[in-house]
């Protein structure tokens, strides 16, 4: 009898426990391909996303992202466009950081998009190189400058990505630490911001209103009646609010579920508690955009207080995120992953 209740035991504490440990299998390979600009991530020898350092884009970004099966969440417009997919937002690529109001620079919405004219009005994240990849911790570590339009550096950006895999469940875990490099860089609450990921066309909530879209021969086309199938994302937060009212509230995480070629994929991100201003506000859209913004403040509630963070030069500030990429997630599983992320290291 206690040989079974000694079973029953473990099998509970396994269960509990079955994504919150994430470092305790799946082993991670990178391949970078500098011709190409970029370095793919393998977990047990299956993609799981790339870091893209193209020249052509104003910041770096892991993309595609794909789930243990192999679905990708990320929308392929503009690098690789999908029939059926919206053409809105061109900066929105894979999974990224950045922010709409450093020294009054707009990083967040640059992209080709911008006119030649406007482009003084807007900052890039320029690579430098990548710095480390060790696979025995899934951790790989980058190096770029956060630069204004004349190539002027504000901010040195060193990020350090760590990915891994147990369960069926996939994390990719960012820690973001920016160095001002100027005698004064500000950082001014602004709803654009801070680490953003778009999203598949099947975890978008279902849409009544005329869009462009990309039609089946990959040509764009406004429509007044959308075709919503397989669209059926629903958001929620740590505090129980449901679909597009998650936005512009605090939460400590914010999770995106949905069903795509019959598999329930959750996608979570988690705030950590030695953030500034944590809990983060989530800047998170029916469209698409799925993001977490720890500078938002008055930009998005405005009972807010004032949100703002002043580095002098050498000055640091550091940020950390971790996305969590699983099944048919429980608020009880995500806390335990929250719990591990803010407590356990």
């Amino acid at each position: 009898m206690k040989s079974i209740k000694f079973v029953i035991t473990l099998l509970l504490i396994f269960s509990c426990s079955a994504i919150s440990a994430d470092n305790m299998n799946g082993k991670v390979d990178f391949k970078h391909d500098a011709k190409n600009k970029k370095v793919d991530v393998f977990i047990d020898n299956k993609h799981f996303t790339s870091f893209i350092y193209p020249d052509n884009m104003e910041k770096q970004v892991l993309y595609p992202i794909y789930t243990v099966s192999g679905q990708d969440i990320t929308r392929g417009f503009p690098i690789n466009p999908r029939p059926f997919e919206r053409t809105d937002h061109p900066h929105h690529v894979g999974l990224w950081f950045n922010f709409g109001d450093v020294n009054g620079l707009d990083f967040w919405n640059n992209s080709f998009a911008i006119k030649w004219e406007d482009k003084h009005k807007y900052g890039s994240i320029k690579f430098d190189k990548i710095e480390k990849m060790d696979s025995s911790a899934g951790e790989l570590q980058t190096l770029a400058n956060w630069v204004d339009s004349k190539g002027n550096i504000l901010l040195e950006e060193r990020t350090t990505f760590i990915f891994s895999e147990n369960n069926g469940t996939r994390f990719i875990e960012r820690i973001t630490a920016l160095t001002a490099m100027q005698k004064e860089v500000v950082f001014t609450e602004n709803k654009e911001g801070l680490i953003g990921l778009r999203v598949d066309r099947a975890f978008e909530e279902p849409s009544l209103k005329a869009e462009k879209y990309l039609d089946s021969n990959g040509n764009i086309t406004e429509t007044a009646i959308l075709n919503n199938e397989g669209v059926n994302g629903v958001y929620r937060n740590a505090e129980g609010v449901k679909g597009g009212d998650v936005w512009g509230k605090k939460s400590k995480w914010v999770a995106l579920s949905a069903n795509k070629n019959d598999e329930i994929i959750t996608i979570v991100m988690i705030d950590h508690h030695n953030n500034p201003y944590d809990p983060a506000w989530s800047h998170a859209r029916g469209y698409g955009l799925f993001a977490m913004n720890n500078l938002a403040g008055r930009a998005v509630d405005k009972s807010s207080t004032p949100v703002k963070i002043t580095l002098g030069n050498g000055d640091k500030v550091t940020f950390r995120h971790k996305i969590v990429i699983g099944g048919d997630l429980s608020d009880k599983e995500i806390e335990e992953v929250y719990n591990s992320f803010n407590y356990d290291n």
